[in-house]
């Protein structure tokens, strides 16, 4: 695999698993950023506020580099190490898995947890849909109305995604640029008078 490219869900999907009366109920949630993955944690305890247990693990970035896990009050590394392991072992990344808990009544001890977990959160990824996404870099490109032609005879030939545009007597357009791609188009756009390129962040 190159480095600007990783493996991701395409969109929210749910797990679930029985144990001796307890419930573990399994979200993952493509994502791109900690305030995103804070803000799902919050609605889900909203929602689920009756259960015991909100436990969860993320990966973010196309180096692995950037993850967390949490056991929410279970026994230390039964939850949120479970969660990692099955996106780590599925080499998946900018994902969100949270494993909501209701207990039944009967205690599990460390290995039937750390089954449970584990089990919810490979359930969640099996109903999901995993793709293959490229890193791309987000830049604003300012232009005056007359280098119009030059902009766009750019965009045509290296096709980097438009996000949005504004054309009036300043224009502006925001491009997401695969990584890889980035240094010879800004070149490009750099050539052009009136051009100015602006970094926005990295997806």
């Amino acid at each position: 695999m190159s480095c600007d490219t990783y493996k991701t869900i395409q969109k929210p999907s749910e797990g679930l698993y029985k144990e001796k009366g307890s419930k573990f109920i399994a979200y993952a949630y493509p994502v791109t950023g900690e305030e995103e993955i804070k803000s799902l944690i919050n609605s889900l305890k909203k929602e689920f506020y009756d259960a015991r247990h909100h436990c969860y693990a993320y990966m973010l970035g196309a180096d692995h580099k950037n993850f967390r896990a949490n056991d929410d009050g279970e026994p230390s590394s039964t939850a949120g190490k479970p969660i990692l392991g099955q996106i780590l072992s599925k080499e998946l990344t900018n994902i969100l898995i949270v494993v909501i808990r209701y207990f039944g009544g009967t205690k599990l001890g460390v290995s039937g947890l750390i089954q449970a977990y584990k089990a919810a959160a490979a359930d969640s990824i099996l109903n999901s849909e995993i793709v293959e996404k490229t890193v791309n870099d987000i830049y604003d490109i300012n232009f005056d109305y007359l280098a119009m032609n030059d902009v766009m005879k750019i965009i045509k030939e290296d096709q980097p995604e438009q996000l949005d545009q504004d054309f009036n007597l300043n224009c502006k357009i925001t491009l997401s640029i695969r990584q890889k791609d980035v240094d010879q188009i800004i070149e490009k756009f750099s050539k052009i008078e009136s051009v100015k390129t602006k970094f926005i962040k990295t997806i």
